[in-house]
């Protein structure tokens, strides 16, 4: 992201941002390469954020193709069947955002991203994926690592009107937002993060932490891809919960069951939601390409049901 400077039309087009933030923190904006994949309504939003924001480029993978339930919340995809017939969601997505920002450079690929190898993701200064199954977080986050260079890695999921965003910057150094002075943190993987023993987690850590932890061992262990759970599925998950607490030493009553019912009925996002935790996830990936301002470390949630967004950090060390 380093070299060169902003062009003119840039420096014009971003004029208020570059009052905001500096005119460093946009060149790093200008030249960053973002990687998505799974675009719902949380991460259509997101992206939406990132690209009026004026990255260099973005790139999208998801090669779905459209339902009803993405018809609900990603109003990147245009509702006239004549239009979306045939094409990827990421295709889509891909034709809307380039509306958005001529200068911003939009693009998609195809596959699958587990298959995708470390090289791959050398190309790009932040990867975002959302919709993934609890194997490919932990996969894709070890490939992340695994670079010569620091590479952020975020992952984002909305189930009804909740969200949750998970954070890995590494070991990262930045500047506090209007001062001099330089921070490190240091960053678990995802891997080590929900590793933590339950009984070790703050006394009153995010009981939608603890719900989520349960509904995505509950699909890799019946072999789902997020998102596919029914109402059917609620006694299950709760014996499941029941399990995992007596293995954890964990008193039950941590996870309440009437929030487990709601994730479970949640197939869809509410817009809403999709736009608060969208706009959080974009402010976080600005900071870290900026290298400006604390960055959220290492779990955020929200809950429309009490309107409140709590920042957890959920580290082995």
């Amino acid at each position: 992201m380093d070299g060169e400077e902003l062009t003119e039309q840039e420096t014009a087009l971003y004029d208020r941002q570059i009052r905001v933030w500096g005119a460093d923190a946009q060149r790093r904006l200008s030249k960053s390469h973002i990687l998505v994949y799974g675009i719902k309504g949380t991460v259509a939003e997101f992206c939406k954020n990132i690209v009026l924001a004026g990255i260099g480029s973005l790139t999208l993978v998801d090669d779905r193709a459209v339902t009803e339930d993405a018809l609900s919340a990603n109003f990147l995809i245009p509702p006239d069947e004549n239009v979306y017939s045939g094409k990827t969601i990421a295709e889509l997505c891909c034709n809307a955002l380039k509306e958005f920002n001529p200068m911003v450079g939009v693009s998609v690929e195809k596959g699958d991203l587990s298959s995708f190898g470390v090289d791959f993701l050398d190309k790009f200064d932040v990867v975002v994926i959302s919709s993934c199954a609890l194997a490919t977080k932990k996969l894709i986050n070890e490939k992340c690592r695994k670079l010569p260079k620091r590479l952020p890695f975020y992952t984002v999921d909305c189930r009804d009107s909740c969200g949750e965003i998970f954070v890995d910057l590494q070991k990262y150094v930045y500047t506090k937002r209007d001062e001099s002075i330089e921070c490190e943190l240091q960053y678990p993987s995802f891997q080590e993060s929900i590793s933590v023993p339950w009984k070790a987690l703050p006394r009153r850590v995010s009981k939608l932490y603890l719900a989520m932890r349960v509904i995505e061992k509950f699909e890799e262990a019946e072999g789902r891809n997020p998102g596919e759970i029914f109402i059917e599925d609620l006694p299950a998950v709760l014996n499941l919960k029941k399990e995992l607490c007596e293995a954890q030493s964990l008193n039950e009553s941590h996870i309440p069951n009437a929030l487990l019912e709601r994730l479970v009925m949640g197939r869809t996002e509410f817009p809403p939601v999709c736009a608060i935790v969208g706009g959080i996830l974009g402010q976080e990936v600005i900071k870290a390409i900026s290298g400006k301002g604390d960055p959220l470390k290492n779990f955020f949630f929200f809950d429309a049901k009490d309107g409140k967004g709590i920042i957890e950090d959920i580290s082995p060390y």
